[in-house]
């Protein structure tokens, strides 16, 4: 098996796996002894990492990092109080409390590795000590930015519950507190960590670079713009201009296959060298927080293939898809025809590598005179068959065959007794980014749903039963490779990558020094990485392009469903009613005297003893 953190059994046995339990048992000792040498402080530090699995492959990080924002609006489920600011976004919210305590509890394990560092005896050098410690510096930093982000001027913890004790009263610190520790232990980690880790999923100095790129950014929202962008520049460009040594790239495009494309493939999603930090998932023995139950963001984003789809040969569970059975959140129009191109022959792929927009049967289906009335289909279409996209034979070639045929790569050139596909033959449900004209889409045997169908004139979701819930789903997290069941993902999932920091190093340079001509230099290697290489020109922008706004809308084409937009909108000043009304008019309950910060969960007001003196954000 390869190496990577084992981080659900760090905390228990982890810190007891290479030396004798005559020396330290930590069912038995205290903690002074556990943590006095390096097996049992390695544990400790593992543990810092645990609260990422709870916020990235699940509901309780995209709710609040990724909802309420310009691309994406409601379905259903517990997050509506996200995704469009109305009263279930409230204090008693699960999922608030589960990124509250989940991040918090990151920072007092943080914490407490920090307070006993110093006192681990057999470190062979203070640069080993350092570089170990810094693990929890840059972990300490990460889940701090997501703090003041997500809740604001709220308690800035610096000291473990081991050193300081339980606190029946809370403080709350300043904003420009909370980014002063930031960037502190992000500059140590910078410093400290090693470029290069022997396990998987643990920071490095690539890591701590881009988040402090990231964290240096996100504080010019708070004044003193030019000093931290000039921060946040150094940082982004000291990965950029150094990827050789630190190990990692952007993937480039060829003939056949953009980088971006590259960039989301299953075979490079273990090694990935766009990738610089990531929630690393064992996808072989299931050593993660609740096994194998991991990856399931496909579902939140998937429509409707188990009801409106199912008789044009489809099905609520597909091992590429996912399951259907939770759908919360489907794409904005202007996600759709603003941000990406809405041509069908785009030289852009992003489009078609963060959305499925063309689903395959899984059962034979026959086109009846019902779903020609629903949806204006030619008669001529009345008793055509949709042929199955699965192949016959052996019970073990079926599944293996629909493990792939569901996204129409069943290729009997690839693998052998698969259906070859051609012309979307067996292509049941196709939504486009683009129009189609009513002629054409009447011919087309399938259910079509473009944007002129999806959308109102208003840019409001129709409330067309036949239509509402079928809509191009999220793809990034759905490669075939690790997808293990219906609903478990066991691919690593991007918490920091190198195109972001691109991004990250343009819109630095404008705040900086107005540098257009920079910023359209790396916007524009990610654009040209984003067409196959006979394309690349079509995606080139002029220095005259470059603008706050522009990079806020790259930013969409890039990173859409990665956990990062919410922030975005807070840091460039479009969490306002006016920014909505164009870009998302589905949210119409955003109050700016509340809604830039989340609601203190009520599971932390009831342990304290100033609960009215500390507030709960305003809700």
């Amino acid at each position: 098996m390869k190496k990577y953190i084992k981080i659900i059994i760090a905390f228990f046995v982890g810190i007891i796996s290479s030396c004798s339990l005559d020396e330290h048992n930590p069912s038995t000792v205290g903690l002074d002894l556990s943590y006095k040498y390096k097996t049992g402080f390695e544990g400790l530090v593992n543990s810092c990492y645990v609260n990422l699995y709870y916020l990235y492959g699940k509901v309780d990080g995209i709710g609040p990092m990724e909802m309420g924002t310009d691309l994406w609006t409601n379905v259903g489920g517990s997050e509506t109080g996200f995704i469009l600011y109305n009263s279930n976004l409230n204090t008693s919210l699960g999922t608030l409390k589960t990124i509250w305590q989940g991040l918090y509890s990151m920072v007092n394990l943080c914490n407490t590795a920090i307070y006993y560092a110093p006192k681990v005896v057999d470190f062979d050098s203070e640069e080993e000590r350092n570089a170990k410690i810094a693990e929890a510096y840059f972990l300490r930093g990460w889940a701090n930015y997501h703090i003041v982000e997500q809740f604001g001027d709220v308690v800035l913890n610096m000291q473990s519950m081991v050193e300081a004790g339980a606190r029946s009263v809370a403080k709350r610190s300043e904003e420009v507190e909370f980014y002063d520790l930031i960037i502190s232990d992000l500059q140590f980690a910078c410093e400290h960590l090693p470029i290069n880790q022997s396990e998987r999923g643990r920071a490095s100095k690539k890591a701590a670079y881009a988040m402090l790129a990231k964290a240096a950014l996100q504080r010019t929202r708070l004044g003193d713009k030019e000093r931290y962008a000039e921060m946040a520049l150094d940082a982004a460009e000291e990965l950029i201009k150094n990827q050789v040594k630190y190990g990692c790239g952007l993937y480039e495009s060829d003939a056949m296959t953009s980088g971006y494309a590259k960039l989301w493939d299953g075979n490079n999603n273990k090694n990935n060298r766009e990738f610089l930090f990531v929630e690393v998932v064992d996808h072989e023995s299931a050593l993660n927080p609740e096994g194998w139950n991991r990856g399931r963001t496909r579902q939140y984003y998937e429509a409707d293939l188990k009801t409106v789809a199912a008789p044009w040969g489809m099905t609520e569970k597909s091992l590429v898809y996912g399951r259907a059975n939770a759908r919360s959140f489907k794409p904005t129009k202007y996600l759709l025809t603003g941000i990406f191109d809405p041509r069908e022959d785009t030289p852009d792929t992003r489009f078609g590598n963060t959305f499925f927009y063309k689903y395959y049967t899984y059962n034979k289906a026959t086109i009846t005179a019902n779903l020609i009335e629903l949806y204006n289909k030619d008669n001529s279409l009345l008793g055509h068959v949709i042929p199955s996209s699965a192949a016959k034979g052996s019970e073990s070639d079926v599944k293996e065959a629909n493990y792939y045929a569901s996204i129409g790569w069943a290729d009997n050139k690839l693998f052998e007794g698969f259906r070859n596909l051609e012309n979307d033959a067996s292509m049941a449900v196709f939504t486009p980014n683009w129009v189609i004209s009513t002629g054409k889409k009447a011919l087309i045997p399938a259910l079509v749903n473009d944007p002129s169908d999806m959308f109102q004139a208003n840019g409001k979701w129709v409330e067309h039963v036949q239509r509402k819930e079928i809509y191009p789903s999220l793809k990034k997290f759905s490669s075939i490779k690790y997808a293990y069941t219906e609903q478990y993902h066991m691919g690593d999932f991007p918490i920091l990558r190198l195109g972001d920091i691109y991004l990250v190093a343009a819109e630095a340079a404008l705040l900086y020094n107005n540098d257009k001509a920079k910023a359209a230099t790396y916007v524009n290697t990610l654009r040209k990485r984003a067409a196959l290489s006979s394309r690349q020109t079509e995606m080139i922008v002029n220095e005259s392009d470059m603008s706050i706004n522009f990079i806020l809308a790259e930013r969409g084409r890039e990173l859409a469903g990665e956990q990062w937009r919410w922030y975005d909108l807070k840091r460039t000043g479009n969490l306002s009613k006016e920014y909505f009304n164009v870009t998302n008019p589905d949210i119409t309950e955003f109050d700016p005297a509340k809604h830039l910060v989340r609601p203190i969960p009520i599971s932390f007001l009831n342990t304290i003893s100033n609960a009215d003196e500390f507030g709960t954000n305003g809700y």
